[in-house]
């Protein structure tokens, strides 16, 4: 396996930027997700580490070599694609070993690299069943596996399981991340589903408008935004934002609704608060952070029901507060109506504040 970096990396059409200026490292046996909304140029960035289309200016390094020159067959690189890309007239085994008869391989290596990815992805017993006879499933391992046989320095995957259904999904899922972890396999993974990102990857880069706008650990994604973007696409269900308004109130800094109500700040927010370019200040919470009371209580702030979606173990209330909608979890056994009046309590220990004009997330030092 090898490292991966891009340096600056760019791809202008005319006058339109598809990735601009992303430079990231993905270290050896690494497991990446680019993720991002549509257009967001994440496939752009696979495709030009792959070789498919060429860069407009950047660098990009595969182990020890800068490849920009070179074809996709000489980066030693192999592609899984969202639509498996099968022959769909040749066995299992003859799709797992077409790659390895095109380089001229002998026969009884070839035989041996094929049993032995099949073996690694538990298909062996389809190895003379052709792709028609498969589940989509079963059809996304052999896809893998002729990745596999190739042994790359990288695998380069895009959107592989937006065709399965949501069992499917799941269960590979596992498989993949299975895959990952026996391989210590280097692997960039492109996916506009951030659920698949944040329990598959080691670290996590967004995207959008063509710039890279994070990346770390999910973890840390998820806990620390850097900006109103990740956070509101980071997240299921995504982080509640509250345009508000900083003033001073008695000694104290509040943030004060359209509708009246104030929020104190506690010292640590209060300076955040002081950070900021303007008075507009965001308010973000997770939806598990936010605790909803049936009456007024000190500390929270009143606002209605809009809807009520019971999951099984978890119900999550949407409220209108302020012109935005917050998402509330809460117990099963809770029962809120829509229209109810209900009044909410952010912790603010977990909390995340947002300058109003530049969108970035507001640090306290």
């Amino acid at each position: 396996m090898a490292h991966v970096v891009l340096q600056d990396l760019v791809k202008t059409y005319g006058s339109f930027k598809a990735v601009n200026n992303v430079s990231l490292t993905v270290n050896d046996g690494e497991f990446v997700a680019l993720v991002g909304p549509s257009g967001c140029g994440k496939t752009t960035t696979l495709n030009l580490v792959a070789g498919l289309i060429p860069i407009t200016s950047g660098d990009i390094v595969i182990g020890d070599r800068v490849v920009n020159d070179l074809d996709p067959k000489d980066r030693d690189i192999a592609m899984v694609f969202q639509n498996y890309a099968l022959y769909p007239q040749k066995s299992v085994y003859k799709n797992l070993a077409f790659p390895l008869q095109m380089r001229k391989l002998p026969r009884d290596e070839i035989d041996k690299k094929v049993k032995e990815a099949a073996r690694v992805l538990d298909m062996t017993q389809l190895l003379e069943r052709k792709p028609r006879e498969l589940s989509g499933g079963q059809q996304q391992r052999v896809a893998l596996g002729r990745a596999l046989v190739r042994d790359p320095a990288v695998f380069l995957m895009d959107e592989p399981l937006s065709n399965l259904d949501a069992k499917l999904r799941v269960q590979m899922r596992s498989e993949i991340k299975r895959f990952h972890q026996d391989l210590q396999a280097t692997i960039i993974y492109v996916t506009h589903d951030q659920l698949e990102a944040v329990t598959m990857a080691d670290r996590m880069a967004v995207m959008n408008g063509g710039y890279l706008q994070q990346y770390d650990s999910p973890a840390q994604v998820f806990a620390h935004p850097v900006n109103m973007f990740v956070a509101s696409f980071v997240g299921s269900p995504a982080m509640s934002l509250v345009p508000l308004e900083a003033s001073t109130a008695g000694g104290n800094t509040v943030l004060t609704s359209a509708e009246g109500w104030r929020l104190e700040l506690s010292p640590t927010n209060a300076r955040k608060v002081e950070r900021a370019t303007t008075r507009k200040v965001v308010l973000g919470a997770r939806h598990s952070t936010i605790k909803l009371h049936k009456s007024a209580m000190p500390g929270s702030i009143p606002a209605k029901a809009y809807t009520v979606e019971p999951t099984g173990d978890v119900t999550f209330v949407q409220a209108f507060l302020s012109g935005a909608i917050v998402n509330v979890s809460v117990p099963p056994t809770v029962a809120v109506a829509p229209d109810e009046q209900i009044w909410l309590e952010f912790d603010q220990e977990r909390m995340h504040l947002f300058d109003g004009e530049t969108e970035m997330a507001l640090k306290a030092n």
